[in-house]
């Protein structure tokens, strides 16, 4: 069976969602730097869900943000805020994936948490008026 655009749209928002749980689990359990990580995934899957009804994908993380920015950032369609909290998200995720020694914050994870739950809300509201939701 082959599935739509509008059907890899939705279950990247679920990725999306799950996402976001997960952060909120490792919140509660004190694992900062995986709060950071899945944080992140839940914006990046945000932003592949949208992707997907232009049929783009790429295998780099930077292509996928920078059709998102092009695309949708600078024609307004998403506010401007939405590419500073995707610059904001992703380097901190660098920072706890990949710098030793580096210790994430109980506040860092609450505030990407925060930054994921904003950007969650502005995907879901696109693909509702999308119908894909």
């Amino acid at each position: 069976m082959e599935r739509s655009v509008n059907d890899l749209s939705a279950y990247r928002f679920y990725c999306c969602t799950e996402a976001l749980e997960d952060a909120k689990i490792m919140y509660e359990a004190g694992r900062y730097k995986n709060a950071l990580n899945r944080a992140y995934y839940s914006i990046f899957y945000g932003i592949r869900a949208v992707n997907a009804l232009d049929g783009f994908d790429s295998s780099k993380h930077s292509g996928v943000i920078a059709h998102f920015n092009q695309k949708y950032v600078k024609t307004g369609v998403f506010p401007k805020e939405a590419s500073k909290q995707i610059k904001l998200a992703s380097e901190k995720r660098e920072y706890a994936d990949y710098l030793d020694f580096y210790i994430a914050s109980k506040e860092d994870a609450s505030e990407q948490i925060h930054r994921a739950e904003i950007f969650l809300h502005w995907i879901e509201d696109y693909l509702k008026s999308q119908n894909i939701l």
